[in-house]
């Protein structure tokens, strides 16, 4: 039987208030403490502020406080730092599968990686995700649990929430901006705009909504990789739907504030966007897009490896392109390799063999 309680988990404290009112004869005025306790505890004791057996009856038959449940962990080895990175696998009441991953910055700052889908439609061919297709959006309880979840059960405490996990987070925006606002709800766990960062393939028309929405500190990174629509394409679907001057024509609109910084990032795959000739489309790209900052990231393989990952002095090169054509670069150092929880290793091969949606193939063709 589907299950019509309302989650906590997906909710601001105003919006907790005002289903309480109206789905509750009594108890209402517990909505302020009950929700306070879901956010920042992960529980669901109405009990514990003051709530009558009968009170708490309605309350549990009419809510909710999340529905996920953590299935496994996997830590990576590290003889250095304490805090690890580490991929969560949760399970949702669909019996489906999803995950998110703590990413150590520093000794004692951490961020956490969230997915706002479970599989992608964008079907870029050096992501694990893209070989489940799209199943589903998250919801924004299951977004916000997450971290609400790896709070509770793990022990993790990101400070910086980034939509870099499964899916792409322009496709499920109505989702994605409403756990940001919950999220940011300073009765709950009280992040800043500024602790967020989307990610996106190139989403030209979630682009353009975002522009629309209250975010203007949010954070965006794009995944670029290659700056030529036909070789783009070969690798990442999305650029047969909108093409690079769509995409800079919607990044150059979108600018939510005088200083923003727009994320670039590569991929760096030998063999298919190594080139010098590639660092110098990168740079032509992001000419009119004013502040940006290019993120180097070493390709990681999955179960379906499209090259292998590059070499330190293949890296080195890369980056002396492009700062050579006038670009601010940033080295990624790989993380969660060993354990499938770094960039484009994010999937469920068990779950592939079960069909899904997304672009249609095309087989790899750079020459």
């Amino acid at each position: 039987m589907d299950d019509d309680r309302l989650d906590l988990l997906g909710m601001t404290r105003g919006a907790a208030i005002a289903a309480a009112r109206a789905r509750l004869v009594r108890g209402a005025g517990l909505a302020p403490a009950i929700h306070r306790m879901a956010h920042r505890e992960g529980r669901f004791e109405p009990e514990r502020v003051g709530a009558s057996d009968a009170s708490a009856a309605a309350w549990r038959a009419r809510f909710r406080v999340g529905s996920a449940v953590l299935v496994r962990t996997l830590e990576e080895p590290d003889p250095v730092r304490t805090t690890r990175t580490a991929k969560a696998v949760l399970g949702s009441a669909d019996g489906l599968e999803y995950e998110t991953v703590r990413i150590p910055i520093g000794e004692h700052r951490e961020s956490q990686c969230v997915s706002s889908q479970i599989g992608c439609a964008m079907g870029c061919r050096f992501c694990e995700t893209a070989l489940l297709g799209k199943r589903r959006d998250l919801s924004p309880a299951e977004i916000v649990g997450q971290v609400v979840l790896a709070r509770r059960e793990l022990g993790w405490q990101a400070r910086r929430i980034v939509f870099q996990g499964m899916g792409e987070p322009l496709d499920a925006l109505d989702a994605v901006a409403t756990a940001i606002a919950v999220l940011g709800d300073s009765h709950g766990l009280g992040f800043a705009q500024d602790d967020f960062t989307l990610c996106t393939a190139g989403h030209v028309d979630g682009l353009r909504r975002l522009a629309g929405l209250a975010l203007p500190r949010v954070n965006l990174s794009l995944s670029l990789n290659v700056a030529d629509d036909e070789r783009r394409a070969a690798i990442m679907p999305i650029a047969r739907r909108w093409s690079l001057a769509e995409l800079q024509a919607a990044l150059v609109a979108l600018r939510p504030r005088r200083n923003w910084q727009l994320g670039i990032h590569v991929c760096l795959m030998p063999g298919i966007n190594d080139r010098r000739a590639d660092a110098e489309a990168i740079a032509a790209f992001c000419l009119p897009l004013g502040r940006v900052m290019v993120h180097l990231i070493p390709y990681n393989p999955g179960s379906a490896a499209l090259t292998r990952p590059p070499d330190e002095a293949e890296l080195v090169r890369y980056v002396g392109w492009l700062r050579e054509a006038g670009l601010p670069v940033r080295r990624r150092i790989t993380k969660g390799r060993s354990v499938m929880a770094a960039c484009g290793q994010l999937g469920n091969r068990a779950l592939r063999r079960a069909g899904a949606r997304g672009f249609p193939g095309q087989d790899l063709n750079l020459n």
